[in-house]
């Protein structure tokens, strides 16, 4: 199917709260993998809503096709990783452990995370503490902040951080028991 619309185009109007034509740039760019360059070029757009957008693009594109955007990882962990707008540091987060990082490149991430962990959004808050569960399922290191981050989001009295938390203790658990499994004698 033709379209005479640009990614821009599709990306662009509304306000913060509109994902404007995201869904229709995914779809693209399943169609054509070869498109996840504009989308990526877009990320650095100077209009902050076509930026946000397109790196909404590229995250779930990453749940699907991690190949594709792992050309343009840094995006994920450069100077986007610092704007203010919580839309743009929960793209972020939830991108970040789904990438392959080098050793330097894995700090960056593993420092955002960090950081966003005490975001004030719920939701940015959340996400931050999946990706370094996600993290130290590979680095023990994170372990103890991870639970020491569990522990505060049980007691927060958000129902939304208590029911990520839980979601993040069960994956945890299976997780450390499939290692063990896979570690004793047959």
């Amino acid at each position: 199917m033709k379209t005479d619309l640009t990614f821009k185009s599709l990306l662009s109007g509304g306000d913060r709260r509109s994902i404007a034509g995201a869904r229709r740039v995914v779809e693209l760019v399943l169609d054509q993998p070869e498109r996840v360059r504009e989308v990526a070029a877009l990320a650095r757009d100077s209009d902050w809503l076509v930026s946000l957008r397109a790196m909404d693009v590229l995250e779930k594109l990453v749940r699907k096709h991690a190949d594709w955007v792992q050309p343009h990882k840094k995006l994920f962990i450069g100077p986007l990783a610092d704007r203010e707008e919580w839309e743009m540091r929960l793209q972020i987060v939830r991108a970040l452990p789904l990438l392959a990082w080098t050793r330097r490149e894995q700090k960056r991430a593993v420092e955002i995370l960090l950081r966003d962990v005490e975001h004030p959004n719920k939701f940015v808050r959340a996400w931050a503490l999946d990706g370094l569960a996600r993290f130290a399922e590979q680095d023990a290191t994170l372990a103890p902040v991870v639970r020491e981050q569990l522990e505060a989001f049980e007691h927060s009295g958000s129902a939304a951080l208590i029911a990520r938390a839980k979601a993040i203790r069960a994956r945890l658990l299976k997780f450390s028991r499939n290692r063990q499994r896979r570690t004793q004698p047959a």
